[in-house]
């Protein structure tokens, strides 16, 4: 997909920046692969705020996507590529045999309508198969990895995201994700070939603050800009930069501050994503 660049007919759309989707998918999604969706607005069952800068936002159905990948054996044909509104990659519909069974997968990199694809233990590596990892082929990029067996893919859903297999070792296999963190999954796992559609995701310009709005994104204000009673990089007189490490309203240390608090799975971490790069 490339990027599409409007004229300056008006202000918003002055350096808009979108990408083109006009070879996906026009019509409707499978109704009997989507759901209804609840906004929240950021609030919790009592009406608090617990996530700021959520608001509004179109109306969406939740498209129901295969993560798990456990239709072994089954060659399916890619039906249609469709624009998805609940994730930043666009997906695929697989229609397994008859039309009755279908289902959505996030669509790789160089996939297209009427291409086969497979899951199983051991597949082709070509985009869209999927298959265990201590099958794939050292060097080999991948997307939608497991975590735990038969859990469903965790790691590499986003828009140009992918995970590469760097090695293997005693019935685990080393996967090196794009922080730069190299470490060990379980070979049982499912991965899928391919690295995500959709990789100019990233290079859009909105143009304006109410394209951000249909997304259900409301604007923050900065803490610099608020009273010392509203944050503690508030106050001073005239423009300050905040005096002190950042910090959340909250006086939680922020922009890089540790949070992973996992003993149980902190031996799976070869090269932590936070090492020097030499």
């Amino acid at each position: 997909m490339a990027l599409k660049n409007y004229n300056p007919t008006s202000p918003g759309v002055r350096g808009l920046i979108l990408v083109d989707r006009s070879a996906l998918w026009k019509g409707r999604p499978v109704k009997a692969l989507t759901e209804g969706k609840t906004k929240t607005g950021g609030r919790n069952n009592k009406g608090h705020v617990t996530s700021r800068g959520i608001a509004g936002g179109h109306k969406q159905r939740y498209r129901i996507i295969d993560f798990k990948r456990r239709t072994w054996d089954i060659e399916g044909t890619v039906e249609r590529i469709e624009y998805d509104p609940n994730r930043t990659a666009f997906i695929a519909l697989v229609s397994y045999g008859d039309a009755a069974d279908q289902a959505y997968i996030i669509a790789p990199q160089r996939l297209g309508v009427g291409d086969k694809v497979i899951a199983g233990k051991k597949t082709d590596v070509k985009p869209g198969n999927a298959m265990e990892l201590g099958s794939v082929p050292v060097g080999t990029i991948v997307h939608n990895v497991e975590m735990k067996p038969g859990k469903g893919g965790q790691i590499a859903r986003s828009a140009g995201t992918y995970v590469q297999v760097v090695g293997r070792d005693r019935g685990m296999v080393i996967v090196r994700l794009n922080s730069g963190e190299q470490r060990y999954i379980h070979a049982n796992c499912m991965a899928t070939i391919g690295a995500v559609s959709n990789p100019d995701n990233q290079n859009q310009n909105l143009g304006k603050a109410g394209r951000n709005r249909w997304l259900g994104k409301r604007p923050l204000t900065r803490g610099v800009a608020k009273n010392p009673v509203d944050h503690p990089h508030g106050g001073g007189e005239g423009r300050t930069s905040g005096g002190r490490h950042p910090v959340t309203p909250w006086g939680k240390p922020t922009k890089g501050a540790r949070t992973r608090h996992n003993k149980a799975t902190d031996k799976m971490i070869i090269r932590s994503r936070h090492a020097r790069k030499k």
